[in-house]
């Protein structure tokens, strides 16, 4: 007997499970809110669409997942994704282990999906929202009453992929399946924004004008690294950004969420080990003459990130470095490797690109069902699996939905 399923959610985790679902022969539809499918899809990857990682590891998740991790992606890896995306007629091409679509448009992926599901003849129902699952039964047959903002509709099988709340207005990412979830009997983590950047200290002394630099980032608490990355860091008047403050956004967030104190510091010397940079030191000393301190230091590193550190040390930009005593000097030159700022928030899930927390891995087993209702599959971003920067995210995607489409249709 075909299969009866509906997919709540035409993100890329509910495209994918729909797809799998329908060539193994059930009969499916997806619910969308949007008017549109695939819609944060569209702006993944700066619009380039950063599909998974040759570098693929449960490593690169965050650590309530890593052990489930291991056994999905052993099930759906990332040359699982490569054929799989050979199939919808898209050429991958590799950068340095960060697979992209050939063409670098995320719209032709979103083109691709949107094509695949049309020749599979998948329904697609947009502007409905998910407002509820009612399990029933109907004779000996298991059967689920899916509730919308303006229909009901039955179903055999119920894949949720509503996604979690990150993302611009337009993606209408609210969370609604969380609760939804909730109501079935599934316990949902605390959540909270990830892949995002933080805003500094309204006391902090930021620079004037946006910088982008290879830095390493430390962040503390008290005197404890919580989290330490290098990458090109991103500081505007308010805050910080860039790829190594997303990669450490999942274990910062909680603590500032709890009003904790948490420090960045940043090294903008991250190639200078100790020995070097005390070389280094040594060789600027040696400039201590009729310059100004503005001239003295006007080559050793970004003009904004040094007019930062001249007035957060409240010194005067020509103050003649002969009037300046060593120590001062070398306390303004381990700023450059030690400036630290507090931090006051993050930016919050409209710009965050996941969300870390959601539905507790403990409620759904290997094939994704929901263990109270084996008609129920969760999938995507509604579950507590949120990974690093570089294609982990939506690899969980596809692996998720691929497991839960092959086994709804089943």
């Amino acid at each position: 007997m075909d299969r009866n399923i509906i997919v709540a959610g035409g993100g890329a985790a509910g495209m994918c499970a729909a797809i799998y679902a329908a060539r193994n022969g059930a009969k499916v539809t997806i619910i969308e809110k949007n008017k549109e499918l695939g819609k944060k899809l569209s702006m993944t990857g700066n619009g380039r669409c950063n599909i998974s990682n040759l570098n693929m590891s449960e490593r690169m998740y965050n650590s309530a997942s890593e052990k489930r991790m291991k056994q999905w992606l052993s099930v759906y890896g990332v040359l699982d994704v490569i054929s799989f995306f050979k199939s919808l007629g898209i050429v991958v091409k590799s950068e340095d282990g960060y697979l992209y679509p050939l063409s670098g448009q995320a719209g032709s992926v979103v083109a691709a999906f949107e094509n695949e599901i049309k020749r599979l003849g998948i329904e697609v129902l947009f502007g409905l929202q998910l407002k509820g699952i009612e399990p029933f039964s109907k004779g000996e047959q298991k059967k689920y009453r899916v509730l919308t903002n303006s229909d009901e509709y039955v179903a055999d099988r119920v894949i949720i992929a509503t996604g979690s709340l990150s993302g611009p207005k337009t993606t209408m990412s609210t969370g609604d399946g969380y609760f939804i979830c909730k109501k079935l009997g599934m316990h949902i983590k605390d959540t909270y924004p990830a892949l995002v950047g933080f805003k500094a200290d309204p006391e902090e002394i930021m620079p004037e004008a946006g910088v982008r630099c290879q830095a390493e980032i430390s962040f503390l608490l008290g005197t404890e690294v919580v989290a330490k990355e290098y990458g090109e860091l991103q500081l505007t008047k308010d805050g910080i950004s860039g790829i190594p403050v997303m990669q450490a956004s999942s274990r910062v967030v909680k603590f500032l969420a709890e009003k904790k104190p948490i420090v960045a510091s940043i090294n903008f010397f991250p190639d200078y080990d100790e020995e070097d940079y005390i070389a280094l030191e040594k060789e600027m000393l040696r400039l201590r003459d009729d310059r100004t301190l503005s001239d003295f230091l006007t080559g050793y590193f970004n003009s904004n990130v040094t007019d930062m550190i001249i007035r957060k040390m409240k010194m005067g930009r020509t103050m003649k470095m002969k009037n300046i005593s060593e120590s001062m000097v070398l306390s303004i030159l381990d700023n450059y490797r030690n400036y630290r700022m507090k931090l006051d928030s993050d930016y919050g899930y409209q710009q965050s690109q996941v969300t870390t927390g959601g539905v507790s891995l403990g409620d759904v087993r290997d094939d994704m069902t929901f263990v109270l209702h084996d008609g129920i599959f969760v999938v995507g971003e509604l579950l507590d699996v949120d990974g690093r920067c570089g294609g982990y995210n939506l690899q969980w995607a596809w692996t998720s939905g691929s497991i839960a489409g092959t086994v709804a249709s089943l």
